[in-house]
């Protein structure tokens, strides 16, 4: 499984939202705080808060804030809102029909993992992301 950039950005931004407080944070400001481009941001914002993650005040004054306290928002509800339904493999998403499903053997394996990612990330909160420190690259 492979995570994309709209992926990244989308906790990157989560988290700079979540450092404000409740205060009202302008696309802007999360661009250049983060080096990403206003226009990505504007694509990545738009599922975040039709998934309720996010509220936004228009005006001068406006912005964006969580919707929700950041210890109540975790990492797979910020993914899957960008991306969608987790899944180690394209077989094991809700809509798909897998001919082979009954005589895979490896189905096992794949089920497993498919928890494994899934229940880890439902397990991050926004705060805890806050949080961490990661460690150096070398």
């Amino acid at each position: 499984m492979k995570f994309s950039t709209r992926d990244r950005y989308a906790l990157r931004l989560m988290v700079e939202l979540a450092n404000h407080g409740d205060g009202l944070v302008p696309l802007k400001e999360i661009s250049d705080n983060q080096q990403i481009s206003l226009k990505y941001l504007e694509q990545i914002i738009t599922p975040l808060a039709r998934a309720g993650l996010v509220t936004s005040v228009r005006g001068a004054q406006g912005g964006y804030r969580l919707a929700r306290p950041e210890a109540e928002i975790t990492a797979g509800e910020i993914l899957r809102a960008v991306e969608g339904e987790l899944t180690a493999i394209p077989c094991l998403g809700a809509n798909m029909e897998c001919p082979r499903r009954d005589q895979c053997q490896t189905i096992g394996f794949w089920c497993g993992l498919n928890d494994l990612i899934n229940q880890y990330v439902d397990s991050v909160t926004l705060a805890a992301l806050r949080a961490q420190k990661g460690p150096a690259l070398e």
